[in-house]
């Protein structure tokens, strides 16, 4: 099973705080397993943030034929679905030109951070005018206006539930704002970790990254995360903390309606 579907179902058995729920092609003999938000909390049809899917199959023609199951996927709105497995996207595409709605692929390098022990010492590297702190929700408008995948009311919305629903960590600087950060998504995937231009070659993203992993590691969970590929600095970093770096790569497809593409909002 791939990770992003581990790390939902673990969160689902914990309680649960961002409302999931697991939808199998069969039971008990499964052949395709899909993670998604509970049908009755989809509320915003822009929202591809929050309206995830994460998928595992053993077979590509039952996972196609769920798919195209629309009770399965709500097809009349901008949504995601993440995978690591070969045809993932050709599958998905074919059954989303069926049902006029484009597909855009993205591609990253996948990692598995190292237990505890093997990670690095950052206890010594940082800045005493500077402090470790959780990220709170009043966070949520800076970290939408930095990441690239952000800069809309959806992210901004969607951001501030992760910091209240997962694990993260911040740096703060002596007015308390926040300066270098890390935070964990419904899939237990650590992403957007990020320091502000003014505070690089400190070794702020090394101790953000590090100690997130080691809470995540502290909680059971297993901590993984993925760059793009001509991301040279975050794989840098990310193997001088002793990553692992799988061989396949995950994919990220935005779904969106051909409705929704003559939009001049998106």
């Amino acid at each position: 099973m791939i990770w992003q579907v581990y790390g939902a179902v673990l969160n689902i058995n914990r309680g649960n705080p961002f409302r999931m729920e697991v939808v199998v092609d069969s039971w008990p003999d499964f052949k395709v397993v899909i993670t998604r938000r509970l049908v009755k909390d989809e509320m915003d049809d822009l929202d591809h943030y929050t309206n995830a899917y994460a998928v595992f199959y053993k077979d590509l023609q039952a996972y196609q034929e769920l798919l195209d199951n629309t009770d399965t996927i709500n097809w009349e709105q901008i949504f995601q679905i993440q995978g690591l497995q070969d045809g993932l996207y050709e599958a998905s595409n074919t059954v989303a030109r069926s049902k006029q709605v484009d597909v855009k692929l993205s591609s990253f390098q996948m990692f598995i951070l190292p237990q505890p022990d093997m990670l690095p010492d950052v206890t010594t590297q940082m800045d005493p005018a500077l402090r470790l702190a959780y990220l709170d929700v009043s966070h949520a408008s800076l970290l939408n206006e930095t990441w690239s995948r952000g800069g809309n009311e959806q992210c901004q919305r969607y951001i501030a539930n992760l910091v209240c629903c997962f694990p993260s960590i911040c740096v703060l600087d002596d007015n308390r704002h926040p300066v270098s950060w890390s935070l964990t998504d419904q899939f237990a995937t650590m992403i957007h970790t990020y320091t502000l231009p003014e505070h690089r070659r400190k070794g702020n993203n090394r101790l953000v990254a590090t100690t997130l992993a080691k809470k995540l590691h502290s909680q059971g969970f297993p901590v993984q995360g993925n760059v793009l590929e001509e991301n040279i600095p975050a794989i840098m970093l990310f193997k001088s903390m002793n990553s692992q770096f799988l061989p396949c790569r995950f994919f990220r497809l935005i779904h969106t309606p051909f409705r929704f593409l003559a939009s001049p909002d998106l």
